[in-house]
């Protein structure tokens, strides 16, 4: 056959009619549909495409074990909250997810009550909460993860050095509480250094998202959850870059005093909802 303009995407679904993996040829006959849809529509150049290869290939050089500039790229096209949306359906009140992002990693053990703030400075604030499941029953020795940016809009690793900070992970009291010490959480452009941020800049996009604190909980008997909490009134709630905001995740920032340090600080409540297996 003649491989042309007219039969091209033809040709190329005929090359997978042996696939035996029935998930994979379903994946591939849509990618390569659309796909080819995409360039007859738009008709690029070869150098507009030559061009759009070698932002790929910059993405993949920017990655390194610190950094993941295809999550990057996967959140600011709202790719990952699509996937987020697709994969965790709510059936009733449980507390809603959002994406990973790409600053996770491995975190430290801390018991209640700790401060994660290890070396950052910054305005105090507690967190606390209760994990739960859908009939509000309390659920005791849940494994709760978080991380956070600091004051400076940087997470731990994405400075020089081997410091964890803002990052630890805890577990849930028999009465399904949890508690721990850091610095308020402020809003934050993600990295613009490489070829995500220059995506942005010629799409006149700003790279800045709101202030909020990332958890994974886990427990037995339930589906892992990936949440964030963020701030009501920051300036970014309504034009988040990788949109994750969701109205349920948003908690109010009180003012209070820590009577066990004798500090003034803030309080910021944010109860989970687990959703069974």
């Amino acid at each position: 056959m003649d491989f042309n303009e007219s039969n091209a995407t033809e040709a190329v679904l005929d090359s997978f009619s042996k696939i035996e993996d029935k998930r994979l040829k379903q994946i591939m006959n849509s990618l390569i549909t659309h796909l080819h849809q995409v360039v007859k529509e738009v008709e690029p150049t070869e150098d507009e495409w030559m061009k759009a290869i070698m932002f790929l290939t910059k993405t993949g050089q920017k990655c390194d074990d610190r950094r993941q500039e295809f999550i990057l790229l996967s959140d600011v096209l709202g790719v990952s909250m699509l996937l987020d949306a697709i994969n965790n359906r709510k059936s009733k009140d449980e507390t809603e997810t959002t994406v990973l992002g790409p600053f996770h990693a491995p975190s430290p053990t801390v018991t209640n009550g700790e401060n994660i703030a290890k070396s950052v400075v910054g305005d105090n604030c507690i967190v606390s909460g209760n994990i739960m499941n859908t009939d509000k029953n309390p659920i005791s020795g849940a494994s709760i993860e978080v991380w956070q940016s600091g004051p400076d809009g940087l997470y731990d690793v994405q400075k020089d050095g081997d410091v964890v900070d803002l990052r630890a992970t805890l577990s849930s009291l028999k009465d399904g509480s949890y508690l721990f010490r850091t610095v308020k959480p402020q809003y934050y452009p993600i990295p613009v250094d490489g070829p995500v941020g220059d995506l942005l800049n010629n799409l006149d996009r700003h790279p800045y998202r709101p202030a909020h604190i990332h958890f994974m909980v886990k427990a037995d008997g339930y589906k892992d959850l990936v949440t964030h909490v963020f701030i009501d009134g920051d300036k970014y709630l309504e034009s988040d870059t990788v949109f994750a905001v969701k109205k349920s995740l948003i908690r109010q920032l009180d003012e209070g005093f820590d009577e066990d340090n004798n500090q003034k600080c803030y309080n910021l409540n944010f109860d989970i909802i687990m959703e069974k297996n």
